[in-house]
């Protein structure tokens, strides 16, 4: 344990466990998500509290049909679909002293209850998190994939691509002592995205640990398609912004992606001004250097694009297509967000 973090009472080997889960349009998901959960070599009691969203593709009836055929899934209501707010409800609802949080775009490998209990045990944690592994099954979603697991996609995040294990700033999904939870207050509901960094940080603040481990590494499954990828970057960024306008701080990674969008925004503005006529000679070279850094910009996603690997040059084209659209969506996003806060603005990749 870390001599700076608060002391938790010492859990026992195997601790009943409560995974929580938000569940909005999933029907395709949900299965294979809960299957890998119930299929957990962990030999202490578990529950899984799926909290159901207002979804319109079936996904409720199916969570029903999960319940009926196994007493250890638990159902509750999310009528304002917020992850937040669900995860509350299910965290509400569940019984037991460790709680992993789990997504119904992500399947947890064996053995991930009995590695993050070992964890929690071993290092004193309040939350242990560990690595996302995206993938894909068509191929824009593959190329997203692939985008993910770069550090040039989502940025440094240890989560994504870490290899040493010690304490973080935040954890993917997180596997948490409920004590730890109940002293940080809870996920804050206002928060539509970026609702688990903001949580991990008053978490420390209260004295806890929070830990990154790559032994721990759970397969996500990103959206499929490129409108999707828009919208949830957008939304994340807005919610970004906000954090930052609310903190009055953020890890320089974060600023990149809004500078990237700026300046692209500029340039293109620039061109559509000038084929209009609007400025001409002289005026237009203030539009210079924003051009240049748009190429510059453009050479850098197209070259590290044709590194991710794929089968082809449409492969290479379809990574360059997926980072361009992270990074761009989620920097107009965050300049929403800090300009103006994240308002009502809400995920609407999955609605």
């Amino acid at each position: 344990m870390d001599d700076q973090s608060r002391a938790l009472p010492e859990l026992p080997a195997t601790p009943p466990v409560s995974y929580v889960m938000p569940v909005l349009n999933e029907a395709g998901y949900l299965p294979d998500a809960v299957a890998t959960i119930l299929s957990q070599d962990y030999a202490g009691e578990v529950e899984i509290v799926l909290a159901l969203g207002p979804s319109t593709d079936g996904t409720s009836d199916v969570a029903v049909r999960l319940a009926a055929s196994d007493s250890r899934v638990v159902l509750v209501d999310n009528p304002d679909s917020d992850i937040p707010k669900a995860l509350n409800a299910a965290i509400q609802a569940s019984r037991h002293p460790v709680i992993v949080r789990v997504d119904a775009h992500s399947e947890l490998p064996p053995g991930y209850t009995t590695t993050a209990v070992e964890t929690l045990r071993r290092t004193g944690a309040g939350n242990v998190g560990g690595v996302m592994r995206a993938a894909g099954r068509t191929p824009v979603q593959r190329a997203v994939a692939r985008a993910y697991n770069s550090p040039f996609g989502l940025g440094g995040g240890v989560y994504h691509h870490g290899d040493e294990e010690g304490p973080a700033e935040s954890a993917y999904l997180g596997v948490f002592r409920r004590e730890a939870l109940v002293a940080a207050g809870g996920f804050d509901e206002e928060m539509r995205r970026a609702e688990d960094w903001e949580l991990n940080q008053r978490i420390i603040g209260a004295g806890y640990l929070v830990w990154f481990t790559p032994s721990l590494a759970v397969t996500y499954w990103p959206r499929a398609s490129f409108g999707a990828l828009r919208r949830q970057m957008y939304s994340t960024g807005v919610w970004r912004g906000h954090l930052v306008r609310r903190e009055g701080h953020t890890p320089w990674r974060y600023v990149a992606p809004p500078i990237a969008a700026i300046i692209v925004g500029v340039s293109v503005l620039g061109a559509l001004m000038t084929a209009l006529g609007m400025v001409r000679g002289g005026a237009a070279k203030v539009f210079w250097p924003a051009h240049a850094a748009t190429i510059a910009y453009t050479a850098g996603v197209t070259a590290v694009g044709a590194t991710l690997g794929g089968d082809g040059i449409v492969d290479r084209a379809l990574n360059v297509a997926a980072l361009a659209t992270m990074h761009l969506s989620w920097g107009v996003g965050f300049v929403k967000g800090f300009t103006a806060g994240g308002a009502d603005t809400v995920d609407r990749s999955r609605l």
